[in-house]
């Protein structure tokens, strides 16, 4: 992506330009930065150091050659991050409205009225870290619980760090559901019957609490 000159924008369809997009965004991570899509997401999928500083170096060459082509400075805009800088692309080339994806959710499967009553909830994602909080769906789950003083269990195949905030937004417990040490294939191989495990431990507690 370094050697990025210019996009070319001709081919889009013309009904683009009189069309609403609006987009699911889980998160409200800016396109580069500390904050960015290579400095939050590239560690969780295995980049080290070195890589996140040339990921992110290349997605701010990108931003220029948007602003410069498009005159649409996209960097710092509030989920331009998501998705590995999909976010991003669609702001500058679409006109998108991104709209957080967890309240789309909520709102179409009335999430709060399933939650109000409950005893516990239990949420979840591949990995769990510090950034959860940056608009990921466990916590827009973990918010409408701790309105309710409803307990909110969460489960992640990874548990990073910064996780200790989670526990002053509305998470009660968070589990690794990992039986051992594990390769990324056999994690996601496994992780069925991992979750499964640790949902069923999770629960033997729950009834000796209730005995």
């Amino acid at each position: 992506m370094h050697r990025l000159h210019s996009i070319d924008v001709n081919g889009l369809d013309e009904r683009l330009k009189t069309t609403r997009i609006d987009v699911a965004c889980d998160v409200t991570n800016p396109l580069t930065g500390e904050n960015g899509a290579s400095a939050i997401f590239g560690p969780q999928k295995g980049a080290t150091p070195e890589i996140v500083k040339v990921l992110d170096e290349n997605l701010m060459h990108y931003s220029k050659v948007i602003k410069a082509q498009l005159g649409k400075d996209i960097t710092n805009i509030v989920g331009a991050g998501a998705a590995g800088g999909l976010g991003a692309g669609l702001l500058a080339f679409l006109s998108a409205n991104l709209q957080k994806g967890i309240e789309l959710v909520i709102e179409y499967t009335r999430l709060e009225d399933l939650i109000k009553d409950a005893d516990f909830v239990f949420t979840g994602e591949g990995s769990i870290d510090g950034q959860t909080l940056f608009g990921k769906t466990p916590y827009g789950v973990a918010n409408i619980a701790r309105k309710h003083s409803v307990p909110v269990v969460a489960f992640a195949g990874r548990v990073g760090s910064g996780v200790e905030d989670l526990y002053d937004n509305g998470f009660t417990a968070i589990i690794g559901i990992l039986k051992e040490v594990s390769s990324l294939d056999e994690a996601l191989k496994n992780g069925e019957d991992n979750l499964a495990f640790a949902a069923q431990n999770v629960c033997r507690l729950i009834a000796l609490q209730k005995n």
